[in-house]
């Protein structure tokens, strides 16, 4: 788990280096039914949100927690970041991560084989959805990067 938490942690600081750095328009679109990498960022934070409530709720829920999918492209639309300031999202983005970092930094051996199950019936644990949201994280990072 150390390397994982050391990815995240890297990933937020350089990511958030970029963003704060960019003269690009995190606005703009390649199409009209694409997300701006403003958008993403905004993605990004809706993940956090979700995940961060997963790490906890685990702690505490009836396993295998029953992981429910969230409406990805309504949050974001719901959430209007294309409109948000860069400013605002990107400290929203880092703040969440800080705190999912501080909570996967208690995880114990125990913890991190939690059950959990996905709504395809597939049980995996919670190191495993930790490692997923590391990935997913850095997977959208490179886009907004690029």
């Amino acid at each position: 788990m150390k390397n994982t938490l050391n990815k995240l942690e890297e990933l937020i600081k350089s990511g958030a280096k970029y963003i704060e750095n960019t003269s690009s328009d995190l606005r703009c679109k390649s199409s009209l039914i694409k997300w701006s990498k403003q958008e993403i960022l905004g993605h990004l934070i809706d993940s956090g949100i979700n995940n961060l409530q997963r790490f906890t709720e685990i702690q505490f829920k009836d396993k295998p927690y029953i992981i429910k999918n969230y409406n990805q492209k309504e949050l974001v639309k719901a959430n209007d970041y294309q409109n948000s300031k860069r400013e605002e999202i990107l400290c929203f983005l880092v703040s969440i991560n800080r705190q999912i970092i501080y909570v996967i930094k208690q995880q114990t051996k125990d913890t991190l084989n939690y059950k959990i199950k996905l709504e395809t019936n597939e049980v995996y644990n919670l190191r495993f959805l930790i490692i997923d949201y590391v990935e997913h994280l850095e997977y959208h990072l490179k886009q907004i990067m690029e």
